[in-house]
C-alpha cells in the first residue's frame, strides 16, 4: 500500500488539538513522551504501515501508535434508518524532540 493512500487525513478536534500541545512527563517507569496526533487511515493499514507512512510523510520520528476501528453510526434519513461509513482511526505519539506543525 502507498503511503499517501495509508493516511487518509489528520484529525484536527479539539482533544486531538490539547493532546498534541501536552508532553508526557517521564516516571521512573516510563520514559518522557512527545504530543499524540490523531489521523484517519486506511482500514486495512497495520501499525508498521502507518508508522512507516508517518515519518516519510512529516519527517519525524515515531515513538508509539495506537489504533481503533469506529463503527459508524446509525443515522435517520427520511423515513429509513442507514448508517454512517465505518473507519479507522489511528493516534500516534512522537519521540520528545519532534511535532507536527499541523495542530
Amino acid at each position: 500500500m502507498d503511503i499517501y493512500h495509508t493516511i487518509v487525513r489528520p484529525l484536527v478536534t479539539e482533544k486531538g488539538t490539547h493532546q498534541s500541545q501536552v508532553s508526557h512527563e517521564a516516571t521512573g517507569s516510563r520514559s518522557a513522551r512527545g504530543g499524540a496526533f490523531a489521523f484517519e487511515v486506511h482500514p486495512e493499514a497495520n501499525k508498521a504501515q502507518i508508522k512507516q507512512a508517518i515519518e516519510k510523510i512529516y519527517n519525524v520520528r515515531v515513538d508509539q501508535v495506537r489504533t481503533s476501528n469506529r463503527r459508524g453510526k446509525r443515522r435517520r434519513v427520511r423515513f429509513k434508518m442507514g448508517t454512517t461509513r465505518h473507519w479507522k482511526k489511528a493516534v500516534v505519539v512522537l519521540k520528545p524532540e519532534y511535532h507536527i506543525d499541523l495542530f
